[in-house]
């Protein structure tokens, strides 16, 4: 019964314990870890991986998955940096980078529900097309000579906090509400625990596949946004392997790569796990090259963790 009972907080602490072990371990490793400026800093740069988190969370819960939103961010963010650096403002711009995401996804979206094929593929086709798109639109070059206006959603700060990361997680928390408390939420949890019972009951499935790659697409669409707006141009380079830290940071935060079981909370905890990684090794001094190494290994330490308490249910 002992032994049950720890393989249950396990399943539903491991992210925690995890997140305070490399806290502290990092903390100790160096003393600038917790200073409150370090602390904003990983703040800010989870901001766009972490919104294309959310999308991705919702994906994998339907029992999906979407290979193109590093792609989708990227052409977002050149769409968004031309239009506002033709002079059609701010506002104007993030719409246009918001709903080029969102055809992007609706495009993926329609065509796994509409003909059956597979998310894998089609998504990786999508991002083909994405990264085409957004160096065809200038022929390989970045945008620059955007305002400084542009620069407040992704460089911004309210005191020391960024406002990107304020975004973040308000997001993050409209979207944990709407999956608690709605019946488009709850439905989405039906599609991927049985599609076809789902369907047998009612659940509208087809749409509902759609409209969560439509969600995809226009959160990594913003992503892309604040991309440009913090690095102050358009790379249509930008965001290069996003959607593998998206899937990495979901599967980290509890969310079943069948389906069915996660939540964007456990989704935020992944991606500042994965940018704790990232930050101590840079302040530490070690190579990228060990950063691979250590996610791959956390990574493939959270699939073993999810597959345990999976067989061992309490």
């Amino acid at each position: 019964m002992e032994k049950m009972s720890f393989v249950g907080f396990i399943k539903k602490y491991s992210l925690l314990v995890l997140l305070i072990i490399f806290v502290v371990v990092s903390a100790i490793l160096s003393p600038n870890f917790l200073k409150p400026a370090n602390i904003m800093n990983m703040l800010q740069q989870c901001s766009a991986p972490g919104i294309i988190a959310i999308g991705m969370t919702l994906v994998i819960i339907i029992g999906g998955i979407d290979l193109s939103v590093g792609g989708v961010a990227a052409v977002a963010g050149m769409v968004t940096s031309i239009v506002v650096a033709a002079g059609n403002g701010v506002v104007i711009g993030i719409i246009a980078g918001i709903g080029v995401g969102a055809l992007f996804g609706l495009f993926t979206g329609f065509i796994i529900s509409k003909f059956g094929l597979p998310d894998f593929i089609v998504s990786m086709g999508t991002l083909q097309i994405a990264r085409g798109v957004a160096l065809l639109v200038t022929r390989g070059q970045p945008v620059f000579g955007l305002p400084a206006e542009f620069n407040v959603i992704g460089g911004g700060r309210i005191g020391i906090v960024p406002i990107s990361g304020l975004i973040w997680i308000g997001l993050t928390i409209a979207i944990f509400l709407i999956m608690k408390y709605t019946i488009f939420g709850r439905s989405l949890y039906a599609i991927g625990g049985n599609r076809e019972a789902a369907n047998l009951s009612g659940v509208k499935t087809a749409r509902n596949y759609a409209i969560t790659y439509i969600l995809c697409g226009a959160l990594a669409g913003f992503a892309g946004i604040l991309t440009a707006s913090w690095l102050k141009t358009g790379q249509p380079t930008a965001c290069d392997g996003y959607e593998l830290d998206a899937i990495a940071a979901s599967v980290i935060g509890g969310t079943s790569m069948t389906g069915g079981i996660g939540s964007v909370i456990g989704t935020f905890g992944g991606v500042f796990l994965l940018q704790i990684i990232t930050n101590i090794f840079n302040l530490v001094g070690l190579s990228s090259f060990y950063q691979q190494i250590a996610k791959g290994i956390i990574i493939i330490g959270a699939l073993l963790l999810n597959r345990l308490v999976t067989i061992r249910k309490v």
